[in-house]
């Protein structure tokens, strides 16, 4: 029998939000999904709250809210917060991503996570 996780997308108005959400979608209150993409995607092969069969979908329900929260205001301010802790190395790429999404241009939070959810799990993906 398939397992079907809402994602409530009016509750998600940032990315700290949002591993909330999805973290009590799939586990319950105060449940845990992962904090970063490495981590969710991981969760996503079952054992962390998903069934290990893959018989699974994600309803991502009022999508374009969390598209509008997670877009490049978000993704900008996120990666500012990186910008320090990166390592000297990846500056240049993370502070031309950053110009990028304050420019309204490139992939946002929003699109990351879809794709994680698409292509990283057993499970589907519906943008309700």
């Amino acid at each position: 029998m398939t397992v079907t996780y809402v994602i409530d997308g009016s509750r998600v108005t940032g990315l700290e939000q949002f591993w909330e959400v999805i973290g009590e979608a799939v586990n319950g209150p105060g449940g845990y999904f992962g904090r970063n993409f490495d981590a969710l995607a991981d969760c996503l092969h079952g054992g962390m709250g998903t069934p290990d069969d893959g018989d699974f979908v994600f309803e991502w329900r009022d999508h374009a809210l969390s598209a509008r929260a997670l877009g490049h205001e978000e993704t900008a301010r996120q990666l500012r917060r990186s910008l320090d802790r990166a390592h000297p190395s990846n500056r240049a790429a993370l502070r031309h991503r950053l110009d990028e999404a304050l420019a309204g241009r490139g992939p946002t939070l929003f699109d990351q996570l879809v794709e994680i959810l698409r292509n990283d799990g057993p499970g589907i993906l519906r943008l309700l």
